[in-house]
């Protein structure tokens, strides 16, 4: 009838919540796939579709060589990944589970773990297969040199980051307007296409196209992780600064949105989705 609660301490809290953490993201990638090894594969194959669709197109339209001098291919895995980063987190994000979930009603489980969670698993399945296709083509294709590659995944990190801090703001308004965010979200996706700048590089743009892709951190962090990649290749229309800035004040916005919209949970949200 009585039982005694012992205090934890904070190492104690923080191991505890580092493994809740892991058998979440465990169990996000497994919802998928039934078996996690299939999920990296199946990331891959997507990766690897998207790299030699990208390929093909530029080799139909005569594009055979990059206006940065270097690898061609390494030019096109720059912009695949960092996109598809970037838009894999935001729907991660997006699409974890609210405060209204039957997940949540079970102790310690909380909104923040899920949210981080799924920011992990995102960034740990990307870049695993980022590291097995370029060693995959390092081996059995050509081998490359990439000038910086510390400062080439920091890029990543950062397309990461501001794909984590869309993805909290459309994740707490989601249970306000659910219509909408699907809706925005799948648009947003569709216009990072073209508008992260991954089909061509920033120097070139005349100046009167610059304000069409500027507003995109996206296109930021891929022109700069060009710029770390290959050693004859400079940016200079766009800044490392502005995607750490925008997705540091976004994420804040986030933070505090969704900790009003926890506050305001209703078990009938879910039935509007």
């Amino acid at each position: 009838m009585f039982h005694q609660v012992k205090r934890k301490s904070k190492f104690q809290s923080a191991l505890g919540m580092a493994e809740l953490i892991y058998h979440t993201i465990v169990r996000n990638i497994r919802k998928g796939h039934g078996n996690a090894l299939w999920a990296l594969v199946s990331n891959m194959l997507q990766a690897v579709v998207f790299i030699l669709a990208f390929y093909v197109m530029f080799w139909l339209m005569g594009i055979d060589k990059a206006n940065i001098r270097g690898d061609f291919l390494l030019y096109i895995i720059s912009g695949i990944f960092l996109f598809l980063v970037h838009i894999k987190t935001i729907g991660a994000i997006a699409g974890t589970e609210g405060p209204s979930s039957p997940m949540m009603q079970h102790a310690p489980m909380n909104t923040i773990v899920s949210i981080v969670a799924a920011a992990i698993g995102t960034l740990y399945i990307q870049t695993l297969t980022l590291l097995v296709i370029l060693f995959a083509y390092h081996v059995a294709v050509t081998p490359f040199e990439i000038d910086d590659p510390a400062g080439a995944y920091g890029m990543l990190l950062v397309a990461w980051l501001s794909g984590v801090a869309i993805g909290l703001v459309l994740l707490s308004m989601k249970p306000w307007f659910p219509g909408f965010v699907a809706i925005f979200t799948t648009v947003f996706q569709r216009i990072n296409m073209i508008a992260s700048g991954k089909m061509f590089v920033a120097n070139t743009l005349p100046a009167f196209m610059l304000p069409m892709f500027e507003w995109n951190p996206l296109f930021h962090t891929i022109d700069q992780a060009r710029g770390f990649m290959f050693v004859n290749y400079v940016p200079r229309t766009t800044s490392a600064e502005y995607p750490i800035i925008f997705s540091l004040a976004l994420l804040v916005i986030g933070l505090m949105a969704e900790f009003y919209t926890r506050q305001h949970a209703s078990s009938s949200w879910d039935a509007r989705r």
